[in-house]
Parts: structure tokens; sequence; C-alpha cells
């Protein structure tokens, strides 16, 4: 009798949850011209039924739900996802540029963790982790059929504590096993330093709130520091996996003449048809504009901006914008290819969505979706890269909009160790001597050759 009345409640919580469903669906389609999908969505209100009833264990209707969730939106593409309102909290904190974790930018692929860039001066950077790695097991926990959300989690803690991590490398023939201590990671997304008199360097590596200001502050450091006006300058986006868009236009307008188109989007709704430009109301955070006190010899000083398979979205964005207004060279090797964006929609949960809902194209109308920016003049590291991931790698990706080649897709074959790097003869400082960076050795030469050739031929 018990087992009746239990099966009998299931089947009417089942039902319920359809006419929920039916009515909720009703509503919505009211306000809207698409057909919504009836049929499919009763089979989803039955198949929440039937798990209630027959699955094994019991198991939370808030798990069911949330799991569904996540499910629809990580089927869509590889940057699409749910968060709960514990990960919409700890993602909001990510942009805000500290939060406590390892410090890696991830992507999920055939269910497992990889990585796609360690951020600098983190524990994942300083324990040797390295792009294209993938992560297969998180303390005892195998990563297989965790969502990506399920694999930060476990990856984040409190400061001080311990997580060990067993990385598969496609170079090594055995698992590497590594122990991580978790800090708060306080990412400065902007350094800068003068390579030699005359010459600045400046890297962004992650576009965050306050990047804009950050970056404005450090090229007037940089103009300060050398006390006449620069010669050139190297702007490094390597390994930059992108962040906010409002953030890479920032960083154009720095180069650009005011009111020169940066990047355009194009979606389905209107509010993802958009036109950004080298103006403060497209990329202020409040207050005045921060570039007002810059010199004016910024929108002319010879520019090289670094790239690599690392630099994606708005790093792409920047140097698309800069390439197509011929302002400045690009040098390296080619990027990811992300050319889509993401929107961040709170819920009335507190959690929130993370949905593609536009793709970006440069200025002259270039997609670099699953392409990528292809530098004016190739650059190779001479670092193992055959393994590093793009976007073309990833599955379900958005192909090109433009019908254009897609980036090759990364060798399954091991490369040949990379030769060592010599040391350089001046160590900054440091006991050890850095190792010889050739790209960025390259940018510098390319910088004084312009310098050359402005001097025969002044304008």
């Amino acid at each position: 009798m018990n087992t009746r009345i239990r099966k009998l409640t299931l089947l009417t919580t089942g039902a319920l949850l359809g006419g929920a469903l039916t009515l909720s669906i009703q509503a919505f389609a009211d306000k809207g011209d698409s057909v919504l999908p009836l049929n499919e969505l009763r089979t989803f209100a039955e198949v929440f039924g039937r798990i209630k009833q027959d699955y094994v264990e019991p198991v939370e209707d808030k798990k069911l739900i949330n799991d569904a969730i996540h499910g629809m939106l990580s089927g869509l593409d590889p940057h699409s996802d749910y968060f709960d309102p514990k990960e919409f909290k700890d993602f909001k904190e990510s942009t805000q540029g500290e939060f406590v974790g390892l410090g890696i930018e991830i992507s999920m692929e055939d269910g497992l963790v990889k990585v796609v860039s360690p951020i600098e001066d983190t524990p994942a950077q300083k324990a040797g982790i390295k792009s294209g790695d993938f992560i297969v097991k998180i303390d005892d926990t195998p990563v297989r059929g965790l969502s990506i959300n399920d694999a930060v989690k476990r990856m984040r803690g409190l400061p001080n504590t311990k997580v060990t991590l067993t990385i598969a490398r496609k170079t090594e023939t055995k698992p590497i096993v590594l122990t991580l201590t978790r800090a708060t990671i306080q990412t400065k997304s902007v350094k800068s330093r003068l390579l030699e008199p005359g010459y600045g360097y400046i890297r962004v590596s992650q576009f965050q709130d306050h990047t804009v200001e950050n970056f404005a502050t450090e090229l007037g450091k940089l103009y300060k520091d050398n006390k006449t006006p620069l010669n050139g300058l190297v702007l490094d986006l390597r390994d930059d996996p992108g962040g906010l868009l409002n953030g890479a236009v920032g960083v154009s307008a720095a180069f650009l003449p005011k009111d020169a188109l940066v990047v355009y989007t194009e979606g389905r709704v209107q509010d993802a048809q958009m036109r950004l430009y080298a103006n403060p109301k497209y990329y202020l955070r409040g207050g005045s504009d921060y570039y007002a006190k810059s010199p004016a010899e910024l929108k002319s000083v010879p520019l090289v901006v670094l790239v690599n398979g690392g630099s994606a979205s708005a790093s792409e964005i920047v140097a698309g914008a800069l390439q197509d207004h011929k302002r400045a060279l690009i040098v390296g090797t080619q990027t990811f290819g992300k050319g889509s964006v993401q929107s961040v929609l709170p819920l009335s949960n507190d959690g929130g969505i993370k949905l593609t809902t536009a793709r970006y194209f440069t200025p002259s109308g270039r997609s670099i979706q699953a392409k990528g920016i292809t530098p004016d003049i190739n650059a190779e590291d001479n670092s193992d890269n055959s393994f590093r991931i793009r976007e073309a790698d990833l599955d379900k990706h958005l192909s090109n909009p433009n019908g254009d080649a897609e980036a090759p897709k990364t060798s399954s074959k091991p490369a040949a160790a990379p030769a060592a790097k010599p040391a350089t003869k001046n160590g900054e400082g440091d006991s050890n001597a850095k190792a010889v960076d050739s790209q960025l050795e390259q940018a510098l030469n390319v910088l004084k050759v312009q310098q050359i050739l402005l001097k025969k031929n002044p304008s």
C-alpha cells in the first residue's frame, strides 16, 4: 500500500511539474513570436519524475535541475555556462582581480579540464603548469564527469590550503603529480618597464575591471621614467586569455584616433548589435577619462603588439583593431581564435548564466572565430607549442561566419624536446639568470628598424 501511495505521489509530482511547465511556457510564448517545444519539455518532466521514482539512490530536486541547466548551456558551445549563487559570486570576484585559488584559465575537452594558460605570478605558473596540460585528477577525484564549475570549485578553497593535481602532458609518458598551495590571487593585470632608453614595454595579462585605468597609469610611468618621448613601445598580449570587452576597447583607445571603430558585434537580439569606438563612453567606469593627461605622442609612437596561441578574445580584439587601422605591427604566432562574446546575465536565484550572445568583428569586418589573428611578422618563441590548444580544437566551437578557413587543429604527434634557451647576461638583479625572450627581442629589433626608416624618411 505504501509503495502504491509513493508511486502515485511521485507520478503526481511529475504531472504537476509538467502542468506547471505548460503554464509557464504558455505565459512565456505569449510574450514572444517563437514556438516553444512543449512536447520536449513534457518529456523533460517525465524523465524528472522517472528519476525521482526509480533511480537507485534518492536525488535532490535542486541537483537534478541544476545539472539539467548546466547541460543545456554547456551543450551549446565551449564558453556558455551556468553558475549557482556561490559560483556566480566567485566568477564576479575573478573579473575584479582577486580570488582564492591556483590561477589557471581552463576549458573542457573530452570530459577533461584543459589548461588554456596559467595566470602570471600564481601558484599554477610557479609549479610549472603549461598551456595544453590536461588535469585528470583533483586530489583523489577524477575530473572526467565533472562540470567545469565543479572542477573550479574543487581547485578553489581557503588560502594556504593544499590541493594535489594530476596532470597529463602529451610530451610526457607518465602523469605529473603536483601539490600546490592555494593563495589569494591578486592579479595585477598591467605591468611595464623600460627595455632600454627610449623603448618601453607594457604587458596586459588579463582584461579586468581596472585594467584600462591601470594601463593609463603604467603608460604615464613609462614616459616619466624615460624623461623624453619614447622611440617605440611593445604591447605584450601573449597568453592573455581575454576578459572584459570594454577593457579591450579602452586599451585600443590609447593608441587610436578618437572615435575610431574598435570592434563591432552581431547577434540575434538588439542588445547584441554593437559598434564600439575609441571614445571614453565605451570604456569608462565613471569619472574623467583615464587618458586625459596621457602624452599626445601615444597616438603616433611606433608600436609592436606581441601575440601567441594563448592570446584570446579581448586581446585578439585589441590586436585586430590596431592591425586593421595600421596602427601597429603584430609580431608572434597565430592567436587562439575566440571570436564570440559572452553576456553574463544574473538570475533571480542570485546565480547567473554566461551565454554566447554575439560574434565580434574587427573594424574591417574580419571574424577571427576559430581562425585567430595572423601576425604581420611570424616569430616563434623556441618553446614547444605543438600542443597549445586553440578555439578550433574545442568541441562544439562556433564556425567562422565569414566562411574563412579555420586554424589547423593541434597536432597529436609528440614534438621533439625544445632546445635549452641561453641565459641573458643581465639577470635584472636576480641571482638566477633569465632565459632569452626571443619574441620580445624581435619586437624590439622591429621598433629599431622603424626608427631608422623614420629618420631616413621623416614625415
